[in-house]
């Protein structure tokens, strides 16, 4: 018999470093290739979306978001979020019931070490209730841009470069 090795994970609270950011794989200290994986990844997952997933699309796809854009399945450093909008710096994750949570928290808590706020929805939600599920996310987006906002006039204020 041969042992099989399994993989093994870290306990999420043990992680308290948040990420390096490396010029080697577009920023994030990944390869390349790693990379590339993802994105054909990315791609399967938005070839074969979930039903939550289509109906959030689909709505975001009619809604005038002004100049956000909500982009499906789109890699973000070394992980895929279900909804990224890379001007607020804001992702939505659509958590199935069968998603592991540990792996779910450990991959909020690296985005959310560069910058991204990690919104968590459950699919069951969206379907049921997605006029609910859009209010809570519209109120995400006021809350990204109103903290821009505020980090915005405190560099402005700390260097000196008011506006006149």
């Amino acid at each position: 018999m041969t042992d099989r090795k399994t993989l093994q994970l870290r306990d999420p609270s043990e992680d308290t470093a948040a990420p390096a950011i490396k010029k080697k794989g577009r920023g994030w200290e990944i390869s390349e290739k790693r990379l590339d994986q993802l994105h054909a990844q990315a791609r399967e997952m938005r070839r074969h979306s979930s039903e939550a997933h289509k109906a959030l699309a689909a709505r975001f796809a009619k809604a005038d978001l002004g100049r956000h854009k909500f982009t499906r399945h789109a890699v973000v450093g070394s992980a895929i979020v279900d909804f990224n909008c890379h001007t607020l710096g804001m992702a939505v994750d659509i958590f199935e019931e069968d998603d592991t949570e540990a792996l779910a928290t450990r991959r909020d808590r690296s985005l959310e070490a560069v910058g991204i706020k990690v919104m968590r929805v459950r699919a069951s939600e969206v379907l049921e209730n997605m006029d609910g599920v859009l209010a809570r996310i519209t109120a995400g987006m006021r809350q990204r841009i109103a903290d821009k906002q505020e980090a915005r006039r405190n560099h402005n204020s700390v260097s000196g470069k008011g506006r006149r």
